[in-house]
């Protein structure tokens, strides 16, 4: 009997299916309305608060026509806001409820909450919560102190994992292949003079960190700032996130200070981190 499967199966020609594995956007289940729309909304990166539709047009590179649709059935939905005078756009509150269910239902925060807050309470420093995005590490939790050195960073800041603390203790936990994948898709420049930014010299840099435990950081993205962090592990040993300190340099003493916090980030993201199986 022949099997049912060869006989009822549809399967997509060769050629399809092997474009959709290597490019996902040539698959015939991806929809590009819905890329257009969230392109129209990561138009507003935050340089400017409002955006005319000729600005958003420019910014998307979709004609007058596409944008005046895509803009008017966001600010329906209420994902953004039109002023009634100068007629320009700025996203809504609304967008807010994601973020909000984000963190409600994500288990790594809610795990990491009270640990972080009992570390910023020991320190009386700023303690983060990030994860990996792509290239990036991503603020999901932040506790500040009166201390704090840059207020900028906010949850849901994004910065580059090759030159930050948290990005490079997570790095450290993925095999050389994905970390040279990372680095081949990173703008690996110097943002200070103290930059790491050339790829053999971050490789190296890893693998010291694999050694002792913890990544150390300073002034390499912002000037005055020392961070000092170690990965969260799933049960497999793959870091799912990072917790770091972050010090301004005014408070900073060497001697003291980089073993304290090394030791504090450690075995705070060890209790954190979710156990390994018994062999």
């Amino acid at each position: 009997m022949t099997a049912p499967s060869k006989l009822t199966r549809k399967s997509r020609p060769a050629g399809e299916a092997t474009r959709a594995a290597a490019d996902p956007t040539a698959s015939s289940l991806y929809v590009q309305s819905v890329e257009k729309a969230m392109t129209v909304l990561t138009a507003f990166d935050g340089s400017k608060r409002q955006l005319s539709l000729s600005e958003i047009a420019a910014i998307t590179g979709f004609d007058m026509s596409a944008t005046q649709r895509f803009t008017f059935t966001l600010a329906t939905l209420g994902y953004l806001l039109k002023d009634p005078e100068s007629r320009k756009y700025e996203l809504s509150p609304r967008l807010l409820d994601f973020t909000y269910h984000y963190l409600t239902s994500n288990e790594l925060v809610s795990r990491a909450t009270p640990y972080l807050q009992q570390l910023g309470s020991e320190t009386e420093e700023a303690t983060n919560l990030t994860v990996l995005d792509d290239t990036d590490i991503v603020f999901v939790l932040r506790i500040v102190s009166r201390n704090v050195f840059n207020a900028h960073v906010i949850t849901g800041s994004r910065l580059p994992a090759y030159c930050t603390a948290p990005g490079l203790a997570i790095l450290a936990t993925l095999d050389d292949g994905e970390i040279d994948d990372i680095l081949s898709r990173t703008n690996l420049v110097a943002h200070t003079a103290s930059t790491v930014y050339q790829a053999r010299k971050i490789r190296e840099r890893i693998a010291q960190i694999r050694k002792q435990g913890y990544a150390h950081t300073e002034d390499e993205y912002f000037v005055s700032d020392i961070s000092t962090a170690a990965a969260i592990t799933n049960t497999r040993g793959r870091g799912i996130g990072a917790v770091n300190i972050a010090v301004a340099r005014s408070r900073w003493q060497p001697d003291r200070d980089e073993r304290r916090f090394a030791d504090l980030v450690i075995s705070t993201a060890s209790a954190i981190s979710s156990k390994r199986r018994a062999e």
